[in-house]
């Protein structure tokens, strides 16, 4: 087995990856266990993928944690996640702040129990002013609200004499995006063998390249990470140019 992290080209690495952490249920279901344990499970992936990322270099890692549409899952499966990003970010508290990690979020926030929306706020602050990698947590986020919340802000600022219509360009639309600050991701990872981006970042994805893998996140670990960098590491990125331009 080669040593995937010497592969991997240190001044080509990607500034942002984002992942979406896919099949912590069918872990569990696999093992004869219940859904909430692969849940559990996933968190060690979340510790092993945040500390290769610093390792490599990468600035931003974004995790896409609950999105909009799971509040459609069964109450008591959302009660324990919820449970679970608490009692996460408590005791991961010490360990990002060790390793210099600076926690952030995207997405409506406010709407999550108010235990788990204090945990959120007690963890941007503690970790506020690290410089190394950026853990951003995608939490009740969905790329579609994301949009039409700038789509909004936009309008209204438009509307009050703030903004001129015909100033809205790409910039100024980013500028309203839950990321605004983040560069786009070079790389998006989804785990579990599915092939969808499941309403997440589309805007911010235009140029991403893509990594597909059947392994499910809680078997997800630093190896996998390095040959997911490695394999695009491998890619030609032309952004609608023709080889010899780049």
């Amino acid at each position: 087995m080669p040593d995937l992290k010497s592969m991997i080209i240190t001044d080509k690495v990607p500034r942002h990856i984002a992942i979406i952490m896919d099949g912590n249920g069918r872990w569990a279901k696999q093992k004869g266990m219940p859904r909430v344990l692969g849940h559990r499970n996933g968190v060690k992936s979340v510790r092993e993928v945040t500390e290769g990322a610093g390792e490599i270099g990468v600035e931003y890692l974004t995790l896409y944690a609950f999105s909009t549409e799971n509040w459609n899952r069964p109450a008591m499966e959302i009660k324990a996640l919820m449970g679970l990003l608490v009692d996460t970010i408590k005791s991961e508290i010490s360990s990002l702040n060790k390793n210099n990690v600076r926690l952030m979020t995207i997405g409506d926030i406010q709407a999550l129990p108010p235990d788990s929306y204090q945990a959120l706020l007690d963890g941007i602050e503690t970790t506020k002013n690290n410089t190394g990698l950026t853990l951003v947590l995608a939490l009740n986020y969905s790329a579609k609200w994301e949009i039409l919340r700038a789509a909004r802000a936009l309008a209204e600022q438009s509307a009050s004499g703030k903004l001129r219509p015909e100033d809205i360009d790409e910039k100024v639309f980013e500028g309203a995006l839950s990321t605004n600050g983040i560069p786009d991701p070079e790389l998006l990872i989804r785990t579990s063998g599915e092939t969808r981006i499941s309403n997440f970042l589309l805007w911010q994805i235009a140029y991403t390249e893509l990594y597909f893998t059947p392994v499910f996140w809680p078997d997800f670990d630093k190896k996998e990470l390095f040959q997911a960098v490695v394999s695009y590491q491998r890619r030609e990125r032309r952004f609608g140019m023709i080889s010899e331009q780049i």
